[in-house]
């Protein structure tokens, strides 16, 4: 999220405590003592939000309020006030301004107001970077959301063996939505022209499978949960393949294919016919930077089949959502953000823990899912979380982390 703050006020002390308290919470301010030096800052591609006094000399904290609105109108801006401009602040607000502060105000509120307002400005720019993808992007952006490292791989991954035209497996946890990236797959392919046909591997006899195949010619047929096949079946589906099916198959599972092969129950030839080419959907626990993205994606998707208003989805109950596993990943998320587009959320009632609680949760959370991914290796670790070294190793300590323990 967005951590940016440009800070006007004309006095020097006020704008050095401020931008002293904002550097405490871990923001990163900009200070400005007046519109002029204010507005070289401002453009729609400022991705923070704006704080300033309303009294100035020459062009006052109004004008710098419609300025922003003229630039962005949805950038938030928080005025700050003296008691007697309260009156004023009032009418500011519904020119648009997102809040006003009385001064002196309390470092605690300052902050409060300002966390709240990054959270709007995030969702703003989020929804903007999903509207465009979904106007230019091809399957992949369009389809598969987050903006994890993981959630980027995962899109290469798919458009690789989009262009490969080969077999592949595609391999994940319960939920994950393995039959998604087969689709977006066959999407990004030159056969996307073609059908695309789904089948459960335990539903599919040897007439299923051929009549699956024919229906998919010149497309692709997917297969879920491919260790369910029957024995006769794998047989008839390797001999398909060796005979150059028009079809392409994906097979999908959340199942570990090796472990059947050692059972004896899936055939090793089918296999390493199938896995020409492999994705691996990276369960929710590993990416939960991606969680407020796909949660608010699930909640609109709901709102609009419903046809319900879209409700707010507030800092405090995404920072709940992000500090679960998730041990049914993608579908159990959607699951929860149907309940509560419907106003049937029960989340309240099952986390006691206060803002900060969880947030450090949050961040907990991040740090295992980094340390995963780099195998504790705390160089590549910090570079990706955009850390110094001492912090890293700080947080480390505060959530009784170690990076060796990691090591494979």
């Amino acid at each position: 999220m967005t951590r940016r703050v440009l800070l006007v006020d004309d006095d020097r002390d006020i704008r050095e405590a401020l931008g002293q308290t904002l550097e405490l919470a871990d923001l990163a301010p900009t200070v400005a003592g007046s519109f002029v030096e204010a507005k070289d800052h401002l453009d729609p591609s400022f991705d923070g939000v704006v704080v300033s006094d309303i009294r100035m000399p020459g062009r006052d904290g109004f004008y710098l309020l419609d300025f922003v609105r003229e630039t962005d109108p949805e950038m938030p801006v928080i005025l700050l006030t003296g008691e007697a401009d309260i009156p004023m602040a009032v009418r500011a607000m519904s020119a648009g301004a997102y809040d006003f502060l009385e001064k002196p105000c309390a470092p605690r509120d300052f902050i409060a107001v300002i966390e709240r307002a990054l959270a709007a400005r995030a969702l703003v720019l989020e929804n903007r970077r999903l509207k465009s993808e979904l106007e230019a992007g091809d399957a992949a952006a369009r389809m598969l959301f987050g903006h994890s490292p993981l959630a980027e791989e995962l899109r290469g991954q798919a458009r690789a063996v989009a262009r490969a035209g080969t077999e592949a497996l595609i391999l994940g946890e319960p939920g994950s939505g393995t039959s998604k990236i087969a689709e977006v797959i066959h999407l990004l392919s030159p056969d996307a022209a073609h059908p695309f046909v789904k089948r459960a591997a335990a539903s599919l006899d040897e007439a299923g499978l051929a009549s699956a195949l024919g229906q998919a010619k010149d497309g692709t047929l997917y297969i879920d949960e491919v260790t369910g096949l029957d024995p006769a079946v794998q047989l008839a589906l390797l001999d398909r393949l060796e005979a150059t099916e028009p079809s392409r198959v994906l097979a999908g599972s959340t199942r570990n294919i090796k472990d059947a092969m050692g059972h004896g129950s899936f055939s090793a030839e089918l296999f390493y016919r199938l896995d020409m080419m492999r994705v691996r959907v990276p369960a929710l626990r590993e990416r939960p930077q991606d969680i407020p993205v796909l949660f608010q994606h699930y909640v609109a998707q709901a709102c609009e089949q419903a046809n319900l208003p879209m409700p707010e989805i507030t800092p405090d109950h995404t920072a709940r959502l992000m500090a679960q596993d998730w041990p049914g990943n993608a579908r159990a998320l959607m699951n929860v953000a149907m309940r509560f587009a419907m106003g049937l959320d029960e989340s309240d009632g099952q986390v006691g823990a206060g803002l900060a609680a969880q947030m450090a949760q949050v961040e907990r959370s991040l740090l295992i899912a980094a340390l995963r991914r780099h195998n504790g290796r705390a160089t590549h670790v910090v570079r990706e979380l955009q850390l110094p070294r001492k912090t890293f190793y700080d947080k480390l300590t505060k959530h009784g982390l170690r990076a060796e323990d990691f090591r494979n």
